[in-house]
């Protein structure tokens, strides 16, 4: 492969390097404890050791099923093509609104064209308070079928096709389901910014959201118009292409956020006359205190690590791993365009930006969260006659509209710095698992096996049921030959 296209990369090669290195021991135990100190996961702990590197370890004794710890979203995205089915808070990705305005937001969004199966365009997004604007109260018992010719290809919605009107009275709440008021979600709050992409379930989340990341990356009438557009642009390059590189650009507004808080409580707390003193040793010396949450995630350049797609041949790998690179390159390019600040140059690296993007391949749980309206439906049928049958002449036509696809639920990908260290185990001990009650994006990890205190907690991560050779093959991927208890048995018996 031909050398980096990334000036940047030369540039800063000693910042680099300093950013890349692999945390000390210590500075990994002495994270990790206060980490686990904030999040008050006092039943584990995190343990270093040469041959596995990071591990979660018990504190306690868990019984099967039984909960070990939740852990703390640190960085996640809502995948783009799930925005269409899901309207979720942009911090804890919570479902917000009602089930009514999930329900028509989704079929409304279809009836545009939109479809689990496309990429979603944010300009879309940002017309929800007109598309529902001037609906007028409407009679229930006739709301439903009209034929609409415009929506070839949906065939869900195309055969089982509702007024737009209808539509338009769910998501007004100018039409109420029967017992949707079991189902209450939180009010939508508006981005501080004042950008129509991104809703929260509270003022909480959107403060924190503003104060970690998004501060940097909105559109709202806060941004200038120039960084307004380059945003645009680089999202949308980020749809068309993966949408990883929407969390590998919240990664990058995280630690220049976080160093420019650093940089002012030093500034205060040394009384400094300027800041415009700092060398750049003091510099470095923020931005590495600033990055240290990324730093604990393993990672390597993107590109370089990537699983070739099964219908490639080998002696076109060298190719398709360039053309990763220079994919990566151009969104970080658009990138640059938007956010770029001189004191924290490295992280706009292609070497740091590979590296970012390879993090969320190599140490993320998918993001998940279930459906209210799934829920919601499932009640529904479940009612007795004849609560059954005259609920389900209002919500009928609404179930047949959304088809096979009423039970989508939120996707995404997200990094949790707990989890991020827990170790793979083809019989593991443990395993992600959402309960009725978990609702929010924080993962869950629960006990698939009786675990005694100080023993290590392992998750899969693969598909376990699959064949040794199979297993390894996959695994390979992460970088790894797996020697745990099943593996050594099966390999032996070979």
């Amino acid at each position: 492969m031909d050398a980096s296209p990334c000036p940047l990369d030369t540039e800063y090669a000693n910042q680099i390097a300093a950013l890349l290195a692999p945390p000390s021991p210590q500075t990994i135990q002495e994270y990790y404890e206060g980490l686990i100190q904030k999040e008050k996961c006092h039943a584990v702990r995190i343990e270093i050791n040469k041959e596995h590197g990071k591990g979660v370890f018990s504190n306690r004794k868990f019984e099967e099923e039984e909960l070990i710890f939740k852990d703390q979203i640190l960085v996640a995205a809502q995948h783009s093509s799930n925005k269409v089915d899901c309207f979720v808070c942009s911090s804890c990705f919570r479902f917000i609104g009602s089930v009514e305005l999930q329900i028509g937001r989704k079929l409304y969004l279809q009836s545009l064209g939109l479809s689990v199966k496309k990429e979603c365009s944010h300009q879309i997004f940002s017309n929800e308070k007109t598309a529902s604007s001037s609906s007028e109260s409407q009679n229930e018992d006739d709301l439903f079928f009209q034929e609409n010719s415009d929506n070839a290809g949906q065939s869900s919605y195309e055969e089982n096709s509702l007024s737009k009107e209808v539509l338009e009275s769910l998501m007004n709440s100018k039409l109420s389901l029967p017992f949707s008021k079991q189902f209450v979600l939180p009010s939508i709050v508006p981005c501080p910014g004042g950008c129509e992409e991104e809703h929260y379930c509270s003022k909480v989340c959107a403060d924190s959201d503003w104060e970690s990341f998004h501060s940097l990356l909105c559109t709202g009438k806060s941004s200038c118009s120039l960084r307004q557009d380059a945003i645009v642009k680089f999202t949308e390059h980020a749809d068309r292409t993966n949408d990883i590189f929407i969390l590998a650009a919240k990664v990058i507004s995280f630690t220049i956020l976080r160093y420019r808080r650093l940089k002012q409580s030093l500034f205060e707390n040394s009384k400094r006359p300027s800041l415009h003193n700092s060398t750049n040793d003091s510099n470095l010396y923020l931005l590495l205190e600033a990055w240290k949450p990324i730093a604990m995630g393993f990672k390597r350049r993107w590109w370089d690590s990537i699983a070739l797609p099964e219908d490639m041949d080998s002696c076109d790998e060298a190719l398709f791993r360039e053309q990763m690179r220079d994919m990566a390159f151009s969104s970080l390019q658009l990138l640059k365009e938007a956010i770029f600040d001189i004191e924290c140059a490295p992280l706009f690296s292609l070497e740091i930006y590979g590296h970012i993007i390879d993090m969320f391949e190599l140490n993320n749980l998918d993001l998940v969260v279930a459906s209210p309206v799934e829920d919601y439906f499932l009640y529904i049928d479940e009612l007795p006659s004849p609560e059954k049958e005259e609920a389900e002449k209002l919500t009928g036509p609404f179930l047949d509209a959304l088809g096979d696809d009423y039970s989508v639920c939120c996707q995404g990908t997200a990094f949790y710095p707990i989890q991020s260290c827990m170790n793979h185990s083809c019989c593991p001990n443990a395993k992600a698992f959402k309960r009725e009650e978990d609702i929010d994006g924080h993962t869950v990890i629960i006990a698939v096996s009786p675990i005694s205190i100080g023993e290590e907690i392992t998750i899969s991560y693969i598909d376990e049921d699959l064949l040794y050779e199979e297993r390894q093959a996959l695994l390979a991927d992460y970088g790894f030959k797996c020697s745990c208890p099943k593996c050594r048995k099966e390999q032996s018996s070979r």
